[in-house]
């Protein structure tokens, strides 16, 4: 068994947040170009360094990873393409984790070295517009650094609750009934008068099939029927009860679902399993089945809410995240992202007034 370890560089330039390795970013470059001699070349190195890198990690593995004869194409052995499949993997499962990881070190380093500088901790369920949020607010005239976790809708709102974070971010479907699991869900979770929701975007969920959508699946209907092999989301995250929504309105069980009981740790780890041919179809975002090179099936619009306490409204972190949702710059930002559109960004909302949940009873007479 290989052990790996971390590290981490400070630098002032934006970048996707990744766990790099050099021995990874060398067999895709040689993967690429079919030789380590313009591989070199293409990463600024000298040959005889990749060479020499390749020899070492080929001895500290204990196996081959190029497979080439002279003149012919240099590829990547069996071991070699499975090192980067298993890469691949790890990386579409841990980029929540690993965006939360940077997200919780920059603030670390913020609060050192910028003592002016607003912090708003976002415990949320996962959406790529939230990424896109963070980079947006470092560029705000009020410099705003989002420490964004990414979890379930229901574990962030119990988080806010308990006063480990500022703000939580949950969805539900635009037309989401009075009676509903949502409700049941939710509603336990959430006070008119403590609660204030704030508006931040529409956006659709889906199907996520194979380019081509070769099993011809457009419903859930069609899921069940044709035994489709199916990637769900985890206990606990609001994809997971919207799922259930759409089952019940369709008087389905999960259990007629092949993989209901699977539990995925967000959209980019469902998209990976239907790009793998692991799974035949998942339910997710628009937005990640796109990135992931996927068909896209859309199931439901949903609202995405941020919610905070009313304490905290005149905070001058939260009144700074608002200036950035309400500008034209973000806006035009999230329009961008794939199967979302801007909802009363930046607008503080009561819970009675976007949730139909409560219902007060006039005094009799």
């Amino acid at each position: 068994m290989h052990r790996l370890q971390l590290h981490y560089t400070l630098g002032s330039e934006t970048q996707d947040a990744q766990v790099r390795n050099p021995l990874i970013d060398m067999l895709r470059s040689v993967d690429q170009h079919g030789s380590i001699s313009a591989a070199a070349r293409s990463m600024g190195l000298s040959y005889r360094h990749v060479w020499g890198e390749l020899k070492r990690w080929e001895q500290t593995l204990g196996h081959e990873l190029l497979v080439w004869e002279k003149g012919q194409r240099a590829v990547l052995s069996v071991f070699g393409a499975k090192l980067m499949w298993a890469e691949r993997q790890a990386q579409a499962r841990l980029a929540p984790q690993i965006e939360a990881l940077r997200a919780e070190l920059e603030r670390s380093f913020a609060q050192a070295f910028d003592d002016s500088v607003q912090v708003v901790t976002l415990y949320a369920s996962h959406d790529d517009a939230l990424s896109a949020l963070r980079e947006q607010a470092l560029q705000s005239a009020q410099a705003l650094h989002l420490d964004v976790r990414f979890m379930g809708s229901l574990d962030a709102i119990r988080a806010l609750n308990e006063g480990r974070c500022e703000m939580a971010g949950f969805h539900t479907l635009v037309d989401t009934p009075a009676q509903s699991l949502t409700r049941r869900s939710y509603k336990p979770l959430l006070q008119p008068g403590q609660h204030k929701i704030i508006g931040f975007a529409r956006r659709y969920q889906g199907l996520m099939l194979a380019s081509g959508n070769p099993l011809g699946l457009f419903t859930l209907q069609d899921v069940v029927a044709k035994k489709a092999r199916f990637a769900n989301r985890a206990l606990g995250s609001g994809t997971r009860v919207l799922l259930d929504e759409l089952l019940g309105k369709l008087h389905l069980k999960g259990s007629a679902l092949v993989g209901y009981d699977s539990a995925e740790s967000s959209h980019a780890a469902v998209a990976q399993r239907v790009a793998s041919g692991d799974c035949d179809a998942g339910i997710g975002l628009e937005s990640a089945a796109r990135a992931a090179g996927l068909d896209f099936v859309p199931l439901a619009q949903e609202r995405y809410h941020l919610v905070c306490l009313k304490s905290t409204l005149q905070r001058p972190a939260t009144q700074a995240l608002l200036a950035c949702l309400q500008s034209p710059a973000w806006q035009q930002a999230l329009a961008r992202v794939p199967g979302h559109a801007p909802a009363d960004c930046g607008q503080v909302l009561s819970l009675k007034q976007m949730l139909p949940w409560w219902e007060y009873k006039e005094p009799k007479a």
